[in-house]
């Protein structure tokens, strides 16, 4: 099982398909470096040679990816919920921030669904 930027990558996967186990390669990224690299897309990642692999990891240190990526994403988010934009009102409240609608849906970001009788209390 290779290990690519801090991932193992599945033996019996395409090579295509496999890099996309790596956090910020999707396939169009895949695609482009294994084209790049001259190493076939149909090639399974078990038979990649070391040859293959260090000229992975060579180009995949040209790209950010896993914790530098998350750790971005991150402060990026931060920012936005520091200056106080839309966004990031919307990023604290744990709402959808691209526009989606609230009425209905949107159940993942305001918990499980609740009824009026639920929410009223007994005075005795």
């Amino acid at each position: 099982m290779p290990r690519l930027a801090g991932t193992d990558i599945p033996n019996n996967k395409r090579t295509v398909v496999a890099l996309t186990y790596i956090y910020g390669i999707g396939l169009v990224s895949s695609k482009k470096i294994l084209k790049k690299l001259n190493i076939s897309e149909d090639l399974r990642a078990k038979d990649l040679s070391e040859n293959d692999i260090v000229r992975l990891r060579e180009e995949l240190s040209n790209y950010v990816i896993e914790g530098d990526l998350r750790k971005e994403i991150t402060l990026n988010i931060k920012r936005l919920m520091e200056i106080g934009s839309y966004r990031g009102v919307r990023h604290k409240k744990h709402l959808p921030v691209r526009g989606q609608r609230t009425k209905t849906n949107a159940r993942t970001k305001r918990g499980k669904k609740t009824t009026i009788a639920n929410k009223k209390k007994a005075v005795k």
